[in-house]
């Protein structure tokens, strides 16, 4: 019906109006007020590029079907889970589909790099890099996930972790070389070089603790777009050169605001004691934790001008945003001032707090970020912190033996007061003590933030 040459325009003309969609809805998930619409526009452009490549790309019956129910299935069970998944287990979810991306580039580089003499050295090179990146990143995802669903408990170190890990990528950097150089083409030294990809991405994750999360997952779905822009030329693909290349700034871009925000390089998260500072203690706390009822702060609180919430891990494991902003609504109805504070690392993922408080229907206006709201702790009444740690531990700015020293923090510790949820005494997720937590103005509510936050709420009810 339609020309060789008009089918390839029309593909063309399709997967950049596919680009252009992706671009798009990158931009307004910018905002969360547009980050909805985002999302929406970039499933379209998806739709698109995948209808136009099913029906153009002149595959037998046989793969056409083949095609048709590996989505079929990949999208029911992404959809069911998608659905299933709490707020709290988002961040290994979000880390374990990124790993599906790198490893999907690896198994285009894997079918190019078998057929070996069938392409150029050229295209043979571009296929391992996009291999080799993509493999990295779905191991390390996968590792990424295991540690986040508590399948893996403790991080893995040992003296000399470093040189390993750098034989493991020497080896694979050679076996890469004997394949594109046509020395050892064929199946096992292909396999080896996919094998030892693998293996990187696995020790390069496993010394990684929690606190270091963030920027993980911010890396590896960086590592996957930039497999899927390498993937797309081996195929000739511009939405997915297209695609991968956006993903992969973005990523970058966002794996150096998170480096920032915890006052590390980008260079240091990549080559240097990747992971380690969330595993030294950093020398002792001096001073006690000073307990508070509920119906004390719950007074406390509502006879307060301004009160700053500060919202943590521990929010997302009670499932508590919707009780906090039953209960901020109750104080700006006694005429206080309300506002969250988010710190660029809190939570187990990127912007993970704006989602939950996203999904309590707090609006955005109440919302703020460190940069925005640091200067306000000063005049503020009451700092309300559920289940924050290292965000907000002062030992950050002043104590130079802390593993956490220099990085940017919410000063939580000038507000007049601090009132401080947390189930127990012990140390938090990354292992270090809180200073915060023995200051004279700080109280602490012991217990489960949504039992905690409940509490709250009748006391304010019971003072108004």
């Amino acid at each position: 019906m339609f020309s060789a040459s008009t089918i390839d325009t029309l593909t063309q003309l399709s997967y950049l109006g596919a680009a252009a969609l992706f671009i798009l809805g990158l931009k307004r998930m910018s905002s969360p007020v547009t980050a909805v619409s985002g999302v929406r526009w970039a499933g379209v452009g998806m739709v698109l590029a995948t209808v136009v490549t099913l029906a153009f790309m002149g595959a037998s019956t046989l793969n056409l079907t083949l095609v048709i129910g590996a989505i079929a299935v990949g999208g029911s069970i992404a959809w069911i889970s998608g659905k299933r998944v709490a707020m709290t287990d988002m961040p290994q979810m979000i880390a374990l589909y990124n790993g599906m991306g790198g490893g999907a580039a690896a198994a285009i580089a894997a079918v190019q790099l078998y057929r070996g003499s069938e392409h150029s050295i050229t295209h043979l090179t571009i296929a391992l890099i996009g291999g080799f990146i993509g493999s990295v990143s779905f191991s390390g995802s996968l590792i990424a996930f295991a540690k986040l669903q508590g399948l893996i408990t403790k991080s893995v170190r040992f003296g000399g972790q470093k040189f390993v890990n750098l034989a493991i990528l020497l080896i694979t950097v050679g076996l890469g070389f004997l394949v594109i150089s046509g020395m050892e083409p064929g199946l096992p030294s292909v396999s080896l070089f996919f094998g030892f990809s693998l293996l990187l991405g696995v020790a390069m994750t496993l010394p990684i603790g929690g606190a270091d999360m963030p920027v993980v997952i911010s890396l590896y779905n960086a590592l996957t777009g930039l497999a899927v822009g390498f993937e797309g030329f081996v195929l000739d693909n511009a939405a997915m050169i297209i695609a991968g290349t956006v993903v992969g700034a973005a990523g970058t871009l966002l794996t150096q605001l998170m480096a920032k925000a915890m006052n590390r390089s980008l260079s240091n998260v990549l080559f240097s004691n990747f992971g380690e500072t969330s595993s030294a203690a950093g020398g002792s706390v001096t001073g006690s934790q000073k307990a508070i009822e509920a119906s004390d702060a719950g007074v406390m609180m509502a006879y307060s001008q301004k009160i700053i919430i500060v919202p943590g891990y521990g929010l997302a494991v009670a499932q508590a945003q919707h009780k906090v902003w039953e209960l901020a609504q109750l104080l700006i109805d006694h005429g206080v001032k309300v506002r969250f504070a988010i710190h660029p690392v809190a939570g187990r993922m990127p912007g993970h707090m704006n989602v939950l408080l996203a999904e309590a229907g707090v609006p955005y206006d109440l919302i703020s970020d460190l940069d925005e709201i640091n200067a306000e702790f000063e005049t503020a009444d009451v700092a309300l912190i559920i289940g924050a740690n290292d965000v907000v531990n002062p030992d950050a700015r002043a104590n130079k033996g802390s593993p956490i020293y220099g990085m940017p923090i919410l000063n939580a510790d000038k507000a007049k007061n601090v009132i401080v949820i947390k189930r127990g005494q012990g140390q938090g997720f990354s292992g270090i003590d809180n200073a915060l937590f023995v200051l004279e103005q700080t109280r602490m509510l012991y217990g489960d933030a949504q039992a905690a936050v409940s509490q709250l709420i009748q006391a304010v009810k019971a003072a108004g």
